[in-house]
Parts: C-alpha cells; structure tokens; sequence
C-alpha cells in the first residue's frame, strides 16, 4: 500500500497503487474530503462496490431514492463509460430496532382492531396517547432551547430543535383533527388519526409479549419486496450480489468473536462492544467524521437504535464504544450465541457481508451522507479490526440529502413522499433526469420547480429526437451532399459537446454539467435544422442525436443505444400483428367516416372534424402524436409514451372547457347587463325626467342634458323592437339557454375524458 496521503483534519489515505498508470476520473472521497484520482485496487479494470441498502421496515421514500438512483446513474457511468468491469453488492437489513418497532406497533393496533373496544375507550385511549406524545416533545424542545453548545454539538442542537419543533407542530395538529372526531363516533377514524402514538402506548404496555418470530420476518418480507418493485420501476439496475443479514448471523458471531480475538472488543450483560479506546492504539478512529470528542447522546441513539441496549453507556469501558451484538429482550427476535441470545448490531452487518463477498479491501463504498458516522465509521473500525489492516475501503462515496421544505426528507419527520406516489405523478425517466440536473454529493430540494426543469428538459431532447427522426425518414439521397459553413459549426458543436462532456464525467461525475452540454448541442442542432429546413446534412444530424442517445443510455435515461432516442411502450415479445393491430384499426375507422362522410355529402368541415378526432382522441391512446406543419408540408408524427399523450391530450382539453367557461360566463353576463340596460329604459323619457331642479349650475345642465338624450335614445331603440313582452321574453330564454351551456360546461370540467382507444398496446 502507498503511503498515506493527509488531507486537514482526517487521518491519512491509502491511495491504491496505481502501477504508473493514468486516473480516469476524479472522485469526491469522504476519507479525504477531497477529489482524488480514482485507481482499482486490484491492477486491471475490476472495481469491487458496496452500496448500503434499506432497513426494510416501512415503504421507501424518494430520500431513498435519492440514494439509490444516484449510486446506479455513478455506477453507469463507471461501467459504461469508462468501462470498469464492477461487481456490485447491496445489502438487505432485516434485522433492526426500526422493524422490530414498526411490525409490533402493526400487530399491536391489529390486535387493538380486533378487540373492538367501544368507541369511548377508543377515543379516550387515543387523547391519552397524543397527550403524551405533545408533552413529551414539548419536553424535548425546553430542553434543547435551554442548552448553549459550541461548534459541531451547536449545530447538532440546532438541527435537533429544528425536528422537535416540527415533530411536535405535526403531534398538535393531530390532536386537533382528534378532538373534531368526537362526535363522529367512528373507531377507525380515531384510530387511523392517532395511530402512530398509540401504537407507542400500546407498546410500552405490551410490545414485551410480541414474541413470534414470524411476525418480524414476515414484516420485513413485505417491504423488501417493495424496494424491489420500486427499484424496478425507477429503472434501478439489479445489484449483482444481494445479501440479507437474517441469512448471515453465524457468520457475524464468526466475526465478532474474531474481534474479539483480537482485543478490540469485550463483552457485557450478554451483549459485546467495540473497544475504541483499545483500536486507537494501532488505527485512526473516527475517519470520516473526526473528532476527539465524545460521542453524543443522539449520535449514539442514532447508533443504538431506539431499543437500545440493556445497560447504561456508563458500564462500558468508554461511552463510545458501540454495540457488535445486543442481548435480546422480551418482544425482540433473538439468535443464539456464545454470549447468550441476542441479535446483531447495526453496524456489524455491512462488514461481515461486505466481507465476504468483497474481501479485506474494498474500492467503493456508498451510501447516504447521513450514515457517515457513526454507521460508516463504525464499519470501518469494526473492518479494520477485523482484517487488521489500515483501509478496508479506499474511496467512500455519500449522496447529499434530499430537502423538502428545508428538512431533510424523513419517514420520522412525517415530510416523504413515497417512491410510489411519486411516480403517480411523475415518470421515472423525470425523476431520473431531476437527480441528474443536481450535482450528486451535494444536498438538493425535491420541489415543483424542480420536477419542471426535468420535464422541461425531457421535453427539450424528446423534440430534437422527433425532429431528426422525421428528416431520416425522408428520401435525402437525391440531395446535395458535403459540409457548408453551417455543417461545419454544427460539427464544431459536436465535438465541444464529446470533449466538455468527458471532462465533465472525469471530474467527479459532474452530471449537471453534461447535461447543460447535451441542452447546448441540442439547441445548436435545432438552430441548423431551423435555417437549412428539411436541406439538412442527414449523416451529422445523425451523429449529433447518437451521441446525445449515447450519453443518456450512460444515465439510464435511455433503455437502449441501438436507435436515436428511448424506446416507446413496445414490448420485446410482442408479434407484428399484435402491435400493428391497433393503428390499423384507428386507420381502418378513420377511412370509414371518411367514406360514410363524403357519400352523405356533408360539408368539407365534417371531413376536417374527423380528422382532428383521429389527432387529438385516438392516436394519443396509441402512443402516436401527429403536429399540423404551416404552409402546407407533411404532417410530423412522432412517437411517445401513450400515458404522456394521454396526459397532454387531458390538459389541452380541460384549458378548452376552461376557457369555454370563461367564455359563456363572458356571453351569460353581457344577455343579463343587456336585459337590464333595456328594462331601465321602459319609461317615457318626458315622464322620467320632468322633475328638474329649480337651481342648477351650467355643468349640471350640460350633464343632465347628455344624460336625457343617452337615455332617449336607448328608449326609442326599445320603441323600435316592436312587441316589448316578446322581446324581453327573447332576451330572458336567452339568459336562460347561456345558463345551460354554463352548467353543463362547468359540469364537463370534472369529468375527465377517456380515450377512445380502449388502451390498446402502444405502438
């Protein structure tokens, strides 16, 4: 190993033996807190990559997404653009303090359910519950307002204070919704409003009699296979080793007992620690987060987990030493071990798995900035004892926070947006393209205004794509061939793109920068397709649009490289009859109204309304959007995801109704002003004005004067309508018939529109 490298305050860094060869990128490594060249561990093109992956207690979030996608877009870029061979581990927690919580808690509030108490019970055990759980808070933010820190703890109060006084707002506003469900008699409103501090209580009382296994496991089941389903569906590619901690267990009392072995770790009251006081004698603790101080009491609760540990931090042999196995109390799962039944700790997983399947040295290391320490650096030390050695993993990689609302998202904050409703609402693709618009190892806030930059952007390549497509599709090869000026600029383009774009990914993964690139050659290529029309160089536009495509499939943005763009709701195994056959029907109806048109001689606007149909209600459905061109050149087709179409299909005709509204409220309120203007003028001019003041200035002459001729006139216009009963009748059904049409398209506004197409497979 080289020697090591100081970087401010951390210990030193190993850097890998590079064997006189080049970096191929730089990468921002938490041991360091510096960019440093990258070198395999091993010479050759081999890296070794472990990712931290969920505790599997509840649904994951888009925090977690923000993780996950961003660990699988760096490693793309890895593979498939410097093309490392890398093996790739994420790890299953199963076991925690968090799923021994959330499964009691859940059977807990079942068995509750069960019992069908009465409702005054209910609601009593409920006020009590969140009572308690506001007193508590409240408690907690006295507590934390009262206390003056320094420097790193100051800050850490000040974040703590930040969650209290969120958590505690969030628990008030539960008790008002409660105290509004008095009367309403219902159990499960009360309970699904106070459910989270019920659970609480019930636990207290009873979580110690929760003692099937099976309920944990099972628990932990259902939500692992979730994160798979959601991994899926944000286009997350496959870990190539996945390991589960419930799977591993003799194995990590292997581990401890070897560390153990090796007087770095004691055991007490059936449960063992790490002895940091001891590994501070040979090794560097802490590596990522240094500090001489002691550890805090949230950094070691954040350690511990919310069960903790059966003794005081007192007993040990430092308050930093941190739990390698936890003796197991009532109502926790346990496993058998020299040192009596427990269960592992937290940190100990990651390194026996990681271990395992990578060996005693590990290139990368990711996960969320969050877990620097103590998780991360626990697993070092616990590592580093192990093997005994000094770096068990050369580069550790930790994606920034993702905010909401100046929080960091977080299922205790009550402030995430699942993974699921999420994609509800925006595709993966967006969402892929909004991390990649962020700069990976920097904190980034999850708003409208973000997802609208990603689908601006989207918008801006899908255009580009559809426009390319369409000059590729057309007979060029009787044109003119070679490069003028504007060939040569927009080649020029292409390659600043190739060149900025390489440097970019070389320098820390700076995916923002690539992508404002990829914008600028796509706004170079519009302008040239803008001013040569369809007297375009095909070959350039073509080697533009690939290399966008090329960089995109790096992302994960596009499925595949093999054509300009990303595929389009096509399944592989699909046949050709199977997925012609839906165009063909909307084509084989179109010419039938076409025909059954014309023979009934109708008007050419029935031809035209038949053909927006086919536009704007059917070809969406299908995946298939057709754009007018001006002066008369072909209509542009292009292809999209049939959902996207649907979509846009959806708001264009509700900014319709809309504006249909605005427009009969417009008409509706000018027949009631008319109607009015006309019964205001029904008396006779001499009759209505024959009172004139005795005392009048010139002005109010001249005004008066006006004002009776205005008024004369309107009052013969009425004279001259002829049969005034009938007029004003014409005037009130015409009122009346505006009305109708308000009302019907106001109630056209909340009904959605449904495409004709049935949802065939897209296209």
């Amino acid at each position: 190993m080289a020697c090591g490298i100081k970087r401010g305050i951390h210990p030193p860094w190993y850097p890998p033996n590079d064997a006189g060869t080049t970096s191929d990128f730089m990468v921002n490594n938490s041991l360091t807190e510096s960019k440093e060249p990258f070198f395999p561990g091993t010479p050759g093109r081999k890296v070794t990559w472990y990712t931290c992956g969920p505790t599997v207690y509840d649904s994951c979030h888009m925090g977690h997404a923000r993780a996950y996608l961003t660990f699988d877009i760096l490693r793309r870029i890895v593979e498939d653009y410097f093309h490392y061979d890398v093996i790739y581990q994420i790890n299953i927690t199963d076991i925690d303090d968090k799923i021994i919580l959330r499964a009691r808690h859940n059977y807990l509030i079942e068995q509750y359910i069960k019992a069908n108490h009465p409702f005054d019970k209910v609601f009593a055990d409920a006020t009590k519950a969140v009572a308690a759980t506001v007193a508590k808070l409240e408690k907690k933010v006295t507590d934390l307002s009262s206390q003056t820190l320094t420097g790193a703890a100051e800050e850490e109060r000040k974040e703590q204070l930040k969650q209290t006084q969120w958590k505690l707002g969030l628990a008030k506003e539960t008790e008002g919704k409660l105290g509004a469900l008095k009367d309403g008699k219902s159990n499960a409103a009360v309970i699904d409003t106070a459910r989270q501090p019920l659970a609480d209580m019930l636990d207290a009382d009873q979580g110690d009699k929760v003692t099937d296994k099976e309920i944990f496991g099972a628990h932990a089941r259902k939500y692992e296979r979730e994160y798979y389903e959601d991994m899926e569906k944000l286009g997350v590619k496959d870990a190539d080793v996945i390991t589960r901690v419930t799977e591993y267990v003799p194995q990590i009392v292997d581990y401890i007992q070897k560390i153990i072995d090796r007087g770095f770790a004691y055991a007490l009251q059936g449960s063992v620690y790490f002895d940091t006081g001891a590994f501070k004698k040979s090794h560097d603790y802490r590596k990522l987060k240094p500090s001489n101080a002691q550890t805090s009491e949230a950094e070691m609760a954040e350690g511990e987990g919310a069960l903790g540990g059966s003794e005081s931090r007192q007993e040990r042999k430092s308050p930093n030493d941190f739990a390698l196995w936890k003796a197991s109390k009532r109502g926790e799962p346990s496993w058998d071990s020299p040192w009596g039944a427990g269960r592992p700790g937290w940190h100990i997983e990651c390194s026996v798995v990681a271990s395992d399947i990578l060996g005693e040295n590990i290139d990368f290391h990711a996960g969320g900035v969050d877990l620097k320490f103590p998780h991360h650096d626990n697993e070092l030390a616990q590592s580093e004892a192990y093997h005994d050695n000094q770096q068990w993993i050369n580069y550790f990689i930790h994606a920034g926070h993702l905010h909401i609302e100046g929080l960091k998202m977080s299922k205790s904050l009550k402030n995430f947006i699942t993974i699921k409703q999420a994609l509800e609402h925006h595709s993966a693709r967006q969402i892929r393209i909004m991390f990649l618009l962020q700069q990976w190892d920097k904190p980034m806030n999850y708003s409208d205004q973000a997802v609208d930059e990603a689908k601006a952007k989207e918008d801006s390549f899908k255009n580009l794509f559809g426009a390319v497509k369409a000059i590729l599709r057309e007979d060029w090869a009787g044109r003119a061939v070679g490069w003028t000026k504007d060939e040569r600029d927009l080649w020029n383009a292409v390659e600043a793109c190739q060149r900025k774009t390489h440097l970019a990914l070389s320098d820390n993964f700076n995916t923002p920068l690539v992508m404002a690139e990829l914008s600028e050659l796509c706004s170079a290529m519009n302008v040239y397709m803008k001013k040569r029309g369809r007297d375009c160089a095909v070959q350039l536009l073509r080697k533009g649009a690939n290399y966008i495509t090329k960089i995109l499939t790096v992302f994960g943005v596009v499925d595949s490289n093999d054509a300009i763009g990303w595929s389009v709701g096509e399944e592989g195994g699909a046949n050709f009859e199977n997925r012609v056959a839906p165009v063909l029907n909307a084509w084989s109806q179109f010419r039938d109204d076409v025909r059954n048109t014309a023979r009934a001689k109708q008007p050419p606007q029935a031809t035209l309304e038949i053909c927006d149909n086919i536009r704007d209600e059917v070809l969406p459905g299908l995946g298939i959007q057709l754009e007018d061109q001006p002066d008369g050149r072909p209509t542009l087709w292009k292809l999209d995801d049939p959902k996207v179409l649907l979509k846009k299909a959806e708001e264009k005709k509700k900014a319709k109704r809309e504006q249909e509204v605005k427009t009969i409220t417009k008409k509706l309120g000018q027949a009631k002003d008319a109607l009015q203007k006309w019964q205001d003028h029904t008396q006779d001019p001499e009759e209505k004005f024959k009172d004139k003041p005795e005392k009048m200035s010139k002005k109010a002459e001249k005004l008066r004067e006006k004002e009776i001729d205005k008024y004369t006139k309107v009052y013969k216009d009425l004279q001259g309508k002829g049969d005034q009963a009938a007029f004003f009748g014409q005037l009130k059904q015409e009122i009346a018939d505006w009305e109708g049409k308000l009302a019907a398209a106001t109630a056209a506004m909340g009904a959605p529109s449904s495409p004709k197409s049935g949802e065939p497979e897209a296209f």
